[in-house]
C-alpha cells in the first residue's frame, strides 16, 4: 500500500495511541489501517445490507 504522509494533532494522536492499546498494535500507523480497514468494512456491509433485519412483506388483497 503507497504511503502518504499525514501531519497529527495532539487528539489524534492520543486516538491512535488508544487503538494502540486496545488493540495490541505497536505504531500509530498500524493503529490509522486498522481504523481504515475498520471504516471499510463497516461501509461494506451498509451497500451489501448485511446484518440488517429482513420482514416479510404482507399483501393486503391475498
Amino acid at each position: 500500500m503507497p504511503e502518504q504522509p499525514m501531519e497529527l494533532d495532539q487528539q489524534m494522536k492520543a486516538v491512535l495511541d488508544a487503538v494502540c492499546q486496545q488493540q495490541g498494535l505497536e505504531t500509530r500507523e498500524q493503529a490509522a489501517e486498522w481504523l481504515l480497514r475498520r471504516r471499510i468494512r463497516r461501509g461494506a456491509q451498509g451497500l451489501t445490507g448485511r446484518g440488517r433485519a429482513l420482514y416479510e412483506v404482507k399483501r393486503g388483497n391475498q
